[in-house]
């Protein structure tokens, strides 16, 4: 590194760690909750080379990771990624084994798309292997619109009890989530809870439950508490972000100390994503992050 630049980054650093202090302190305390974070919304800070975000992550207190992509990643990477997971204690949550935002997947009776989500979801096994997880993400893809709602059902439950007849074996747990459809995502299938829940009672299997995302749920219902008590029974994952703007707790409008408390009181002990942006730009909002986190850790 040249003179110039070492001034820079240096500069940049005392700045930060006045702006931030105690934050910046490798070694922090790990968290009580099993926060979860995701490769890129540390990268600002931690660096692009996602062992290097893991490291950075374990150093600041967390003790989980997810990786909604990691399918798309090289087996050597993922190898790596797994290998540093387990070096340092830490686990690994869900990835997403099959995913589209084009096509009727679940919804819909067409024989070649269903049997493209089995073989996906049957390479998915070997990519939980090793990871060594439990948990895959599964996207049920648009609604099916020529077909009422009831027929999409049951073509969902028919397909999910073949996903889950996989997963058994082997002891994984698929999750699927609701996507809200009046911001993000329109004309998804899942949208709701309740139709999440109905999904996992209809296929009746310990390899199927809900993932429920508190931004998703936010905008769509609303409701947060209840309704996750309601389903606790069928939840698998939980995932966090705020609204408006999918960004870190408490830059939005969701009581995130009262959410974190009210379902850890409830016994929920697994993962909890860190599936959002930050509300700042640069090292600056990546700290932000943390802060946030740090706030509404259990004390």
């Amino acid at each position: 590194m040249n003179r110039r630049n070492f001034i820079k980054t240096s500069s940049a650093t005392t700045a930060l760690a006045m702006s931030f202090p105690h934050i910046l302190m490798a070694n922090e305390p790990a968290f009580k909750v099993k926060f979860s974070p995701e490769f890129g919304i540390f990268e600002d800070i931690a660096g692009q080379d996602p062992i290097d975000q893991i490291k950075w992550g374990y150093d600041h207190g967390f003790r989980a990771w997810e990786n909604t992509m990691l399918k798309s990643k090289p087996v050597a990477l993922q190898e790596k990624i797994s290998q540093t997971i387990q070096k340092l204690g830490m686990e690994f949550g869900q990835f997403v084994g099959t995913l589209t935002f084009t096509n009727a997947t679940f919804a819909g009776k067409n024989a070649d798309a269903r049997n493209a989500v089995l073989k996906e979801v049957k390479e998915s096994v070997e990519i939980a292997k090793r990871m060594n997880t439990k948990v895959i993400h599964n996207v049920l893809g648009l609604q099916e619109a020529k077909l009422p709602y009831d027929l999409q059902m049951a073509n969902a439950v028919e397909l999910l009890k073949r996903i889950a007849d996989i997963y058994e074996p082997h002891g994984i747990v698929m999750v699927m989530e609701s996507m809200n459809s009046k911001v993000d995502h329109p004309g998804m299938f899942l949208r709701t809870i309740p139709q999440a829940y109905s999904l996992a009672k209809s296929v009746d299997s310990p390899s199927m439950k809900i993932l429920f995302d508190f931004y998703h749920v936010q905008i769509e219902e609303g409701h947060l508490l209840p309704t996750f008590d309601y389903v606790y029974d069928e939840i698998g994952y939980v995932q966090l972000g705020d609204t408006p703007g999918r960004v870190e707790p408490t830059a939005g409008e969701i009581n995130y100390p009262k959410v974190i408390q009210h379902i850890w009181d409830k016994g929920y002990r697994s993962f909890l994503g860190l599936e959002h942006g930050s509300s700042k730009p640069g090292a600056n909002g990546d700290l932000e992050v943390l802060k946030a986190y740090r706030a509404i850790d259990l004390k």
